[in-house]
């Protein structure tokens, strides 16, 4: 097992995830797009550029073909003879192409027939048939390894067959443009590199400011005492952080009432816990006291040791049931819910109490599904059986407590009629709940008045409770009508009733019955 365990290769522990900062987060966006959008500038500001530095360079290049143009002297001659093309003061020509030395001007004049006349003749001729006279029109070309920009156009042809429109063509080279669209290109790109960075302080500058107000109330928060729960004023923050104070405020506000009840159930707890422990106190002080006095009545030490005994039991009860009180009360157990038996687990639980109801001579029983039906075939609820037997456990007690000597409690599971809940029913013969007291009596130690039962109050508050976690129905009633219990000289008795949404094991319904507020039952606890 150690060899196989050394050979398998160890793996990486998951990494944690990192925190990730809201300022670095926003700042990333802002300027993640201002940097790719940086060079899409430049490209755009380099095709704008050659345009705008093409257009001035273009029109005094159109104005120098047309002078060649205005030059060219045609000569139509006879029908059987060729038109005569010449060009006028070529030399003037010549002066004028001259008149700039940054830049290689070429020109070219074709004849009738295609014939060359003046100029360079390197310089090509355009692909496209001769178009409109005096047209003049533009093209980008090569002449001696050099790029040039190139201005031509035809001159009006004579029309005779065979011949052709004579062309003239101007090209210049391409320094000066370059020139000139590099300059623009450094007039817009170099400001740039000034004020990309410039922008990227303001927006960290602005961002920096923009997440202050959350800095202050971190600070804010951070100064409070533990037991502030006050709510925070939500008027000194961004109207775009007010949504989640309002929901911090909401929290504070539950965590405030919830450690407001938890003081007052302590100290409930405190006050009703002195009582049985000043009596074994005094109890255990009496017996003493008439042991030194040298009384040795076996009576009144019996009697003694029995009020201790009966002290003791209602703190251990009391204890028991602030347990099972926190227990009930805990949102997160241990165990997953799971498909619980009501009919079986009640059955057990009213087992158990068998021997209780026979010391006080009550007739307690049980109703319920046949327990030799397959548990197959019974319907189930979904929970946590540890809880429900508790809930089952304090509602028999309860009723135990409050039903007279030669009374009757009984228990019983049943089926809804609809197939949608199993519920669960403990009725008993005693003094019942008046209807007023019915909401009072699920508050933590809350006992009914006149009813002189020794109890801790905590009974059905833990019904209440586990039924809440269930999203279970509760529900309380008079076993009898109050006029003819009265008639009869027995008490109207109290009808306990929970009902349990089905588990899907059970095929019927797919989640729980809502717990209705205000419809619980309670019970003198």
């Amino acid at each position: 097992m150690l060899a196989l365990a050394m050979s398998l290769p160890n793996e990486p522990e998951p990494r944690p995830k990192e925190q990730r900062s809201l300022f670095g987060e926003i700042l990333d966006w802002m300027l993640a797009p201002l940097l790719l959008l940086w060079p899409m500038s430049v490209a755009l500001t380099w095709l704008v550029a050659q345009n705008v530095a093409s257009r001035p360079f273009d029109r005094d290049l159109a104005e120098l073909a047309r002078t060649v143009a205005r030059q060219v002297v045609i000569a139509p001659g006879s029908a059987d003879q060729a038109t005569v093309i010449r060009l006028r003061l070529p030399e003037v020509v010549a002066e004028v192409l001259r008149t700039d030395d940054a830049e290689k001007v070429y020109f070219q004049l074709l004849g009738a027939r295609g014939e060359f006349i003046a100029g360079e003749r390197d310089l090509p001729v355009p692909d496209e048939p001769a178009g409109p006279a005096q047209a003049l029109k533009y093209r980008d070309d090569e002449v001696h390894a050099d790029a040039v920009r190139v201005a031509y156009l035809w001159l009006p042809g004579t029309g005779k067959p065979g011949e052709t429109a004579p062309l003239v063509q101007v090209a210049e080279t391409l320094d000066k443009r370059s020139r000139l669209a590099t300059e623009i290109i450094k007039g817009v790109i170099v400001p740039q590199f000034v004020v990309l960075p410039l922008a990227v302080l303001l927006v960290w500058f602005a961002l920096a400011r923009g997440i202050k107000p959350l800095n202050e109330l971190q600070q804010r928060i951070r100064r409070r005492e533990a037991n502030d729960l006050s709510p925070i004023a939500e008027r000194d923050v961004p109207e775009e952080v007010a949504p989640l104070v309002g929901a911090i405020n909401d929290l504070l506000g539950r965590l405030d009432q919830s450690m407001s009840a938890q003081k007052h159930f302590l100290a409930d707890a405190a006050h009703q816990l002195k009582t049985p422990l000043a009596g074994l106190r005094m109890q255990a002080e009496l017996a003493q006291r008439e042991i030194d006095a040298g009384e040795h009545d076996p009576q009144a030490l019996k009697r003694s040791l029995q009020q201790i005994a009966h002290a003791s039991e209602r703190a251990a009860h009391m204890v028991n049931q602030l347990l099972a009180m926190a227990r009930a009360e805990a949102k997160i157990l241990a165990r997953p819910p799971e498909p619980v038996d009501l009919a079986e687990l009640a059955r057990e639980t009213v087992r158990d109490f068998v021997p209780r109801a026979m010391d006080k001579r009550i007739d307690l029983g049980y109703e319920g599904p046949d327990p030799q039906q397959p548990a197959a075939g019974r319907r189930q609820m979904l929970g946590q059986p540890t809880l429900v037997r508790e809930l089952v456990r304090n509602l028999v007690d309860n009723a135990l407590q409050y039903t007279p000597v030669g009374g009757t409690v009984t228990a019983r599971v049943m089926d809804d009629p609809f197939g949608q809940v199993v519920v669960l029913q403990v009725e008993d013969t005693g003094p019942g709940i008046a209807e007023a007291e019915r909401a009072l009596v699920l508050q933590p130690f809350y006992r009914a008045l006149g009813t002189n039962v020794d109890g801790s109050g905590l009974g059905l508050a833990i019904v209440s409770e586990i039924v809440q976690q269930h999203g279970a129905e509760l529900a309380i009633a008079d076993a009898r009508p109050r006029g003819s219990a009265a008639a009869q000289g027995m008490g109207p008795g109290a009808l306990i009733t929970v009902r349990f949404a089905l588990s899907r094991a059970s095929g019927e319904v797919a989640g729980p019955v809502s717990a209705t507020p205000g419809a619980t039952a309670g019970g003198p606890g």
